[in-house]
Formats: structure tokens, sequence, C-alpha cells
């Protein structure tokens, strides 16, 4: 069993950043790939990036170039960069763990586990 617990979302301005950390109980953590979701009002949740249990990464085209993911499996914990924010990327942002060590997909059933979410307001 895993436990998710995000933090570090906020208000920020446009042009701004933030940094959000998902912080895992369990001991196989490690061998886990660890997805960013988010979710606005209205929409459907969506991948904004995920790392392999060996940190290859992958991003949503929106975010390339704006967006870091990276893990630290001595601590247990994935962070989520986010520079350069533009209001679009409001939204809830989640982050989940998947049993499959390389690449789930972008599909949020793929996702085994899932922390309860942070907010990230962008202002223009």
């Amino acid at each position: 069993q895993v436990q998710l617990v995000e933090s570090g979302g906020g208000l920020v301005q446009a042009g701004g950043s933030l940094r959000l950390s998902c912080a895992a109980s369990g001991r196989t953590f490690s061998r886990y790939a660890v997805g960013w979701f988010r979710q606005a009002p209205g929409k459907q949740r969506e991948l904004v990036a995920v790392i392999s249990s060996s940190s290859t990464t992958n991003y949503a085209e929106s975010v390339k170039g704006r967006f870091t993911i990276s893990r630290d499996n001595s601590e247990n914990t994935v962070s989520l960069q986010m520079n350069s924010l533009k209001p679009e990327d409001t939204a809830v942002y989640y982050c989940a763990a998947s049993t499959s060590s390389y690449y789930p997909g972008a599909r949020p059933l793929m996702y085994q586990y899932w922390g309860q979410g942070t907010q990230v307001t962008v202002s223009s």
C-alpha cells in the first residue's frame, strides 16, 4: 500500500514559479512510475508529467520546456518544478503512482494510488 501527500500549491502571478512535492509512504515506492495530473473545473483530468522508476520522463506538450519532474528515491519524494506559469495552468494537481515501473500511459485508471490534490492558481 502506498500513501501520497502533495504540497507546494498556491497562488502565483503569470510568469512565476511553483514547486510541488509528493511525499510517499511504502518501501516499494522506488519501483513505481509516478505521474503528476491536473484537473481544471469542467475539464477532464490530464497527465502533465510522468517519471519512471529509472527516472525516464515524459511531458505533456503544453508544459514541455516549462515543467520539470524529478524524484529522490532515498527520500520517497517526487517533485514538479513549474516555471513560466500561465493562467491556463490553473488546476488541482494530483500526484499518482503506478505499479508499472516504466511508462503507464496517460490514462488515470493506469495509476493505482492517488494523493488528495493541491490547488495551483495562476493569476493574469
